[in-house]
């Protein structure tokens, strides 16, 4: 793509996409004057106060593009047997950007650089969806706006993305820029009142998006800091400024530094990278690669902080720091705070947890692995996360149904290898139904379209949850949308139950709290919505109530199915007894005192469900089973015929529906004692048969199991 470069825009004028024009740079002396824009690689949408013209092309011929490529790489998979979803998955690799990225295009924006902070948008920030927030970065000490770089392909699709740039030789004061932003904000609030705007501020970014969210708390901003600099007191930076004020030009930051800045921990990458499959000489190739492509760019690293800018960017941001901690009272604005763990320049874990406690409405997410710039970690996906925590919405509230987006194939490839040990220790075996009553390996017989709801049996703890969203997803592109517990969601208080930042995935998956309202719209929209009746019950049972079904005794899901036409796939899923024996479970742990107060307190933080059923059903309360370890067995999940409502207008009566409700759980009975009874024939049900097969066949074969 060939672009034009940065130029000078006023505050609140849309950045438009341009091929090639003359751009209005700004003098000393403040006045315009028109300079050609340099021959560079078209990479940035700019924004001008004269310029105001947007490429169709750019935006409208992408969905034919996408269809086109979808096509070509469907008849090349069926050729080479290669799953489409990974195909698609290295396609959309392809199109995201590296370091190196970073490095050639920070040279190109400070090339000619002069003038006053404008914003810039990238040509491949492109959002497809309507209704598309507005995003506004805003970078750290670096200054230039690439620090999104790595995430603009994938926060593209769901924003309208501005970056702010700062010019090296820029110096401006802190609360200049805090007008710029605050003037940005005000005239696109104005331009259109309902449409929501996110403040990503990294550092001396995140000081910034603090200070406008303060000066303006009846605007509604969502704020998402990344290591936000209110931490500088604490920091080692501000004693070493008079140090850096004295040492000659010629001394740059060494190597070893700027890659712990940069990459977080090398060898934790290396590790990971192994961990999920990927050939040991391949890993260490890429991060050799990596490392030299970095040490190359020491040198745009002096360019882009040379000492003078080095020196005014810390005073910059001693003095945001100052004026962000005046002024944290007066945020209300909704907060996620992205902390690093390695931040070899703040004390950015201590600064997540202290900010936490201090924003009415902010939550934390730790990532322990990653160094000062986390924006640019690989493994850091910034748009899956906004997903994960919930923070996504085009209106006033978030919509768990029309807000949601669903993972792409490169994000859900990064999910499926996340649970690539669960997989390979359960080797699970999915059974479907056809219509016509035929059982195959696999779930070609589930239907395709929907609205399909899947009721079935919860294992313990959920543990089949994993294989069976991810197989659904990976070999019949079908996201299965579970109605999930609320304390996955929002918690009364702080205390006892496990961080939410161990949900995210669920929620990125398309999860939901259980809701009749979210039950109905995800209906409603025709989507795959996974139900278990036994709930909590059945996940936490007791000992020696394996494969016991724990049903409210009214049916509570077959009039609405029946009112958009839902079929009904009953469904069952065995193999936790080859896994886990419970020891010690709810009525042992309710006669030691403490370990009662502490179900008691764990109550107590979310809200309660099933509060009008009476006997084991309502009793919902949450714990932690104590389970004694088996030799791995084998997961068996088996989805039986689909059940169709539609049409059966006898359903709106109650008898009639409750009479369905109690085939429905008869059915699920049914596919338990058909898979405990076929597993005893399955020659690899256990551990080692199966590893011994894969010995001989390859890691990744399928294992053989029982004859159907």
């Amino acid at each position: 793509m060939a672009a034009t470069g940065p130029c000078f825009s006023v505050a609140g004028f849309c950045p438009a996409l341009v091929r090639s024009c003359l751009t209005p740079s700004s003098s000393s002396s403040g006045k315009m004057k028109s300079n050609p824009v340099p021959n560079l690689t078209r990479r940035f949408a700019v924004s001008t106060e004269q310029v105001q013209i947007k490429t169709e092309a750019t935006t409208t011929s992408f969905p034919d593009n996408e269809r086109l490529k979808m096509e070509r790489l469907e008849n090349e998979t069926q050729e080479k047997k290669i799953p489409l979803l990974w195909e698609l998955a290295e396609a959309e690799k392809k199109h995201r950007k590296s370091m190196k990225d970073y490095f050639e295009e920070s040279k190109d924006l400070i090339r000619s650089d002069g003038g006053p902070p404008r914003w810039f948008s990238p040509l491949e920030c492109g959002s497809r969806l309507d209704k598309s927030p507005l995003l506004l970065y805003l970078p750290g000490i670096d200054g230039v706006g690439l620090g999104l770089i790595k995430q603009h392909y994938s926060l593209g699709k769901i924003f309208d993305i501005w970056c702010l740039h700062i010019p090296v030789k820029d110096r401006t004061s802190f609360t200049e820029l805090v007008k710029l932003v605050e003037r940005t904000v005000r005239l696109e609030n104005c331009r259109s009142p309902n449409r929501l705007i996110y403040l990503v501020g990294e550092s001396l970014g995140a000081c910034l998006a603090i200070a406008v969210a303060a000066r303006n708390p009846a605007i509604d901003l969502v704020l998402i800091l990344a290591n936000p600099g209110t931490s500088f007191k604490k920091s080692q930076l501000e004693p070493l400024m008079p140090l850096l004020a004295l040492l000659p030009d010629q001394l740059q930051l060494g190597l070893p530094h700027i890659l712990s800045l940069m990459t977080g921990d090398p060898l934790k990458m290396m590790m990971d990278n192994v961990t999920k499959g990927v050939p040991l000489q391949l890993t260490v190739g890429e991060l050799s690669q990596d490392v030299a492509a970095m040490s190359s760019y020491l040198s745009v690293m002096g360019d882009i902080l040379p000492r003078e800018t080095l020196l005014w960017k810390l005073h910059l941001l001693k003095s945001a720091s100052a004026f962000a901690n005046s002024r944290l009272h007066a945020v209300k604005a909704q907060t996620l705070i992205l902390s690093s763990g390695k931040d070899q320049l703040l004390p950015s874990q201590e600064e997540g947890q202290r900010l936490q406690h201090l924003l009415p409405n902010c939550e934390n997410r730790l990532f322990s692995d990653c160094g000062h710039f986390l924006l640019l970690e690989d493994e850091v996906d910034l748009a899956n996360i906004i997903m994960g925590t919930s923070f996504y919405r085009r209106g006033a509230y978030h919509d768990y149904v029309s807000d949601y987006v669903p993972p792409s194939p490169y994000e859900f490839k990064k999910i499926y290898e996340s649970v690539r040990l669960i997989r390979l220790a359960t080797s699970p075996v999915m059974l479907s139904t056809f219509e016509d009553g035929k059982i195959v390996r696999g779930l070609a017989g589930v239907p395709s379209e929907g609205p399909v709801l899947y009721v079935g049996y919860h294992m313990l703890l959920g543990f089949e949850l994993a294989p069976m969203v991810s197989q659904f997803f990976f070999e019949r592109n079908i996201l299965l949308r579970g109605i999930a517990h609320p304390s996955m969601f929002r918690r009364l208080k702080e205390g006892r139950l496990p961080p939410m930042s161990q949900y995210d995935i669920f929620r990125v998956m398309g999860a939901v709290p259980v809701s009749g309202t979210l039950f109905y719209k995800l209906l409603s929209s025709k989507a795959h919505v996974l139900l278990y009746p036994g709930g909590v019950r059945e996940a936490c049972h007791r000992k020696g109530e394996a494969y016991k079904l724990f049903w409210p005794e009214h049916s509570e899901f077959v009039r609405m199915a029946a009112r958009f036409g839902a079929k009904i796939v009953p469904f069952g899923v065995v193999g936790e007894d080859d896994f886990f024996e419970v020891f010690f479970d709810y009525d042992d742990q309710m006669k030691v005192p403490f370990l009662r107060d502490y179900i008691i307190d764990i109550a107590k933080e979310s809200k309660s469900v099933r509060t009008e059923e009476n006997g084991e059903v309502g009793n919902q309360d949450m714990h932690l089973p104590g389970v004694l370890p088996k030799f791995p067995g084998r997961f068996y999940y088996y989805f039986g015929k689909p059940i169709e409502t539609q049409g059966r207008k006898e359903l709106k009566d109650r008898e009639k529906a409750h009479e369905l409700y109690l085939e429905v759980k008869s059915e699920v009975e049914k596919c338990l004692s058909f898979l405990k009874e076929k597993r005893e024939s399955d020659p690899y049900r256990y551990l080692l048969s199966r590893l011994s097969y894969q010995a001989m066949h390859g890691i990744t074969s399928e294992v053989p199991t029982f004859e159907l």
